[in-house]
């Protein structure tokens, strides 16, 4: 079992940029595929961004390719996501995720969220 806990989000104009982290409990982080999911007012979760327990492989959805960066440093625990360019359709409670497999339909573990609200 992984325990997560987000951090960084916070009010920003669209174009501006944030930097959101994820620190992971327990000895197994570098075992899980990792992602970031949103979910916006009326709308449900979906996770935005994969990454590969190693670190070696990415996947984007379509709204944030090109301008999200996902990335993980097993040796801290901890995985980031850059968002770069924002626009207020980002606006959402991000969470971090970890999972079994890289390309479940949904993630087995989640931590609390944290807001990005993006003004336009």
């Amino acid at each position: 079992q992984v325990q997560l806990g987000e951090s960084g989000g916070g009010l920003v104009q669209a174009g501006d940029s944030l930097r959101l982290s994820c620190a992971a409990s327990g000895r197994t982080f570098s075992s899980y595929a990792m992602g970031w999911g949103r979910q916006a007012p009326g709308k449900e979760r979906e996770l935005v961004a994969r990454i590969s327990s190693s670190g070696g492989l990415k996947s984007y959805a379509d709204s944030v390719k090109g301008r999200f960066t996902i990335s993980r440093d097993n040796a801290k625990n901890t995985m980031y996501l850059q968002m770069n360019n924002l626009k207020p359709e980002d606006t959402a409670v991000y969470y971090c995720a970890a999972g079994s497999s890289m390309f479940a339909s949904m993630y087995d573990y989640w931590g609390q969220g944290t807001q990005v609200t993006v003004s336009s």
